[in-house]
């Protein structure tokens, strides 16, 4: 009975000190994607984590939130909830994070229309600015003409983590 015992004890033991495959181990890892084919590739991660990597082109100033990764290939907006650091500019960063999309349609278009249409009549925006507006309507218009879509898709990152290549 004792052999048993000390059998059954050391199965568990080995069992619960096995260094193998755990959850935590087994999840998945986020994909790594280029700038260069972040665009390209980014619907297919819409609301999902990635990895990318580029140097920190330039933390917003108004209020730090944001940060612009580039590299010779590509760029790409960061969006976090707690402002960045302006000693990451300049850096080479691996960054991880949410995809987001951000679509123009044609129903953003006509509410952006009306807006800016409003503010031009109560004197919020000069011609100058309203001019400017309307002109990004068009293009956005002539853009999904070009390209035979209802809709233009603009991609980010929602901010997860990042570290500092050295």
């Amino acid at each position: 009975m004792k052999k048993l015992y000390f059998s059954v004890l050391v199965v568990v033991l080995f069992i619960a000190c096995n260094p193998g495959k755990t959850k935590e181990n087994t999840q998945e890892e986020a994909p790594v994607i280029a700038l260069a084919d972040f665009n390209a590739k980014a619907g297919e991660w819409v609301g999902k984590e990635v990895i990318v990597e580029g140097i920190v082109d330039h933390v917003c100033k108004h209020g730090g939130k944001k940060l612009f990764l580039v590299d010779d290939n590509g760029d790409l907006h960061v969006n976090g909830e707690k402002r960045f650091d302006d000693a990451l500019m300049g850096n080479q960063i691996v960054v991880k994070g949410i995809v987001k999309e951000f679509r123009v349609d044609e129903a953003y278009c006509l509410q952006q229309e009306q807006d800016f249409i409003q503010k031009h009549k109560e004197g919020v925006d000069p011609d100058s600015v309203y001019t400017q507006k309307m002109e990004g309507i068009t293009f956005y218009r002539d853009s999904m003409k070009t390209t035979g879509k209802d809709h233009l898709s603009f991609y980010s990152i929602d901010y997860i983590s990042h570290e500092v290549k050295k």
